[in-house]
């Protein structure tokens, strides 16, 4: 359902707020920031504050997974639906409880094809009992 991909909803909303920007031809211009990160690499978000102190020792794997799926991008590797079950499996391993992991074109958000090369990888995961949700944005 919609109301799980919050993640996604968000860059799509950015992604509209741009082109009707530019429709309209306003004097403005729409800057997207990236995400407000911990030194460990969590995402910066009030769910934080629901975490155990042992989930939040967990919490940044999620960030570190998105991570090392954009190395392997950036390395070659194309079969994303395969490298999204295997990050999805290493998560499932370590206690989170993934709702989603996927690779999706930045243009429109549909799923990356093998030649796309403005890529987010998106996620969402429980931990205990706080649903974390990440994203990761990769050029090629």
């Amino acid at each position: 359902s919609a109301g799980n991909h919050i993640g996604l909803m968000l860059i799509q909303q950015l992604l509209i707020i741009r082109k009707m920007v530019r429709d309209l031809a306003l004097p403005i211009t729409i800057e997207g920031v990236a995400t407000a990160r911990s030194e460990d690499g969590l995402a910066l978000s009030s769910r934080n504050g629901y975490l155990s102190p042992e989930d939040r020792l967990l919490a940044p794997r999620l960030a570190a997974q998105l991570q090392v799926l954009a190395q392997q991008i950036r390395d070659g590797r194309r079969d994303f639906e395969e490298m999204c079950i295997e990050a999805e499996k290493q998560l499932n391993l370590t206690g989170f409880d993934v709702d989603y992991l996927q690779v999706r074109r930045l243009e429109d958000l549909s799923l990356a094809g093998a030649d796309d090369c403005e890529l987010a990888i998106f996620i969402a995961a429980k931990l205990g009992g706080t649903r974390l949700i990440d994203n990761l944005q990769i050029t090629l």
